[in-house]
């Protein structure tokens, strides 16, 4: 491919995933109107939330084998087009079910699309440093797009109504698939590569059962029938699935997930890395917006310029760490990068102690900086430490790296906001009938102990949730650390062998 497709295909893969990334956050200050305009309780908001990164991680590792099998760029333009419908379902929704359902077809679409857009990048850049600071310009992408989501939501709500936030997808899934049709790639297809169907499907059910035991054990009144079967249901199915997978293993059938890439310290590093980048990212908007809005008054498009900190940190250093990685190492700019997140994450918490708006800034601008650092660094350290023929299932643990790091951070940080708030809330006597109330509708009545009640709940709930988010971070920071310790400065970060 000549020097202008190549980097024309990097721009039409980016903007897919721009859209994709920004349906992970778009809802975060959408959530309150369309909750209260389509009458949707805490459980429909949660689902609407995690409908989408739910099925999309869960459908990952088997859309990438459909891939390798049928063509990257063919599954891409599926993917394209079932996100377009999908959007359109979504923004006409009349109902939080059919809401819901538009949210879960996004995923599939999104599923499809994610890791044709790495194996595209890979297909089309044969250079390695090159290629190195592609995959660098997508990773910006992707962390702009999450940062970017509630901002550009707060923007289309300021003028339209809550489905704007979906039909904005439209306009560049039709320009993405002209562009694909005409300049793309040629579509490469190996028929000897199978699809196993019963693996995604055990990937999405494990995944969708831990996900609804971690939201009803934290749910307060305890539901423990719900709770125990989703725990055996996760935990039975997860198993399984390791177990078929490691079957197929050593029965030279081509698993889903071959386990033996994560003997490569380089590779796991990277792992790590993804899902402590996104958990942080996902933890940090999701309770910032929310606190904000319903706190301080913010307006949705307020709260979704205060977070943009972190997509305007972390740009600019997300391109640095893919142009000086082959000098630099995979230890000082994956371990440094978390590192710092989780250094950005103990600024917000002192910032939410002393309520100061420029510390929380101050926080999110160094988390910001190194997530841009990790998150690019990460994509390449998957990338570049399996052969070409696992490029298709590295780049959908990538992905599920991403996703499911941004579906536990949801699920946990959502459940224990609800949590800590359910047992820091304390009202009168007189006003018992507030309790059990969302905080949106507390926060908002007229009788004055209720909102102050309310208020000072809410602000306990949000210090929990910036705290457990900074100790999961550390944690990924030492983990990576351990990890890359060989990946020093002046290494050949992506070229170590398996039994390092």
């Amino acid at each position: 491919m000549s020097r202008w497709q190549r980097w024309t295909v990097l721009g039409i893969v980016s903007s897919a995933l721009l859209l994709i990334a920004l349906d992970n956050t778009i809802l975060y200050t959408a959530l309150p109107i369309l909750s209260q305009d389509l009458g949707a309780s805490s459980s429909q908001q949660l689902w609407i939330i995690n409908g989408y990164p739910l099925t999309m991680a869960g459908l990952l590792l088997g859309s990438g084998a459909l891939g390798d099998r049928f063509g990257h760029k063919r599954v891409f333009q599926v993917g394209l087009v079932i996100f377009g419908a999908a959007s359109l379902t979504a923004a006409f929704a009349p109902s939080p079910e059919v809401l819901i359902i538009g949210r879960l077809l996004l995923g599939v679409g999104a599923a499809a699309m994610m890791p044709a857009t790495l194996a595209l990048i890979r297909i089309s850049f044969a250079a390695e440093r090159e290629r190195n600071i592609a995959i660098a310009i997508w990773a910006a992408t992707a962390t702009v797009g999450m940062a970017a989501g509630p901002v550009v939501s707060g923007t289309l709500l300021e003028w339209f109504w809550w489905g704007s936030v979906f039909l904005v997808n439209i306009p560049i899934v039709i320009l993405a698939s002209v562009l694909m049709i005409l300049i793309g790639p040629r579509n490469l297809t190996n028929p000897n590569r199978r699809w196993d169907a019963v693996s995604s499907a055990q990937a999405l059910v494990g995944m969708a059962a831990s996900v609804l035991a971690i939201k009803t054990w934290a749910e307060a009144p305890l539901n423990l029938p719900v709770a125990l079967v989703a725990t055996v249901v996760g935990a039975a199915t997860v198993t399984i699935f390791v177990r078929r997978q490691l079957r197929l293993m050593r029965s030279d059938h081509e698993p889903l997930v071959d386990f033996a890439v994560f003997r490569n310290r380089g590779f796991s590093g990277g792992v790590v890395a993804a899902g402590a980048s996104i958990f942080a990212i996902m933890g940090l908007q999701l309770v910032i917006t929310q606190r904000y809005q319903l706190v301080e008054g913010f307006t949705p498009l307020e709260a979704g310029l205060l977070v943009t900190a972190l997509a305007l940190a972390s740009m600019p250093f997300a391109l640095f760490g893919g142009a000086v990685l082959h000098r630099v190492g995979l230890l000082v700019l994956i371990a440094g990068g978390i590192g710092a997140a989780a250094i950005g994450t103990g600024i917000s918490i002192a910032a939410a102690v002393q309520d100061s708006l420029p510390l929380l800034i101050t926080g999110l601008i160094v988390a910001g900086v190194g997530l841009g650092a990790s998150m690019s660094v990460a994509s390449s350290a998957i990338m570049g430490n399996v052969p070409p023929h696992r490029a298709g299932m590295a780049a959908s643990l990538e992905e599920v790296s991403y996703e499911f790091g941004g579906l536990v951070a949801v699920a946990t940080m959502g459940s224990l906001l609800t949590f800590a708030y359910s047992r820091a809330l304390t009202l009168p006597a007189e006003s018992q009938e507030w309790v059990g109330q969302a905080p949106a509708v507390a926060l908002t009545s007229d009788d004055a102990s209720v909102v102050a009640a309310a208020t000072e709940a809410f602000d306990t709930a949000y210090l929990s949730v910036l705290v457990a988010t900074g100790v999961v971070v550390l944690f990924g920071a030492i983990g990576c650390a351990w990890l890359l310790r060989r990946y020093t400065p002046g290494t050949e970060s992506q070229a170590f062998p398996d039994n390092h």
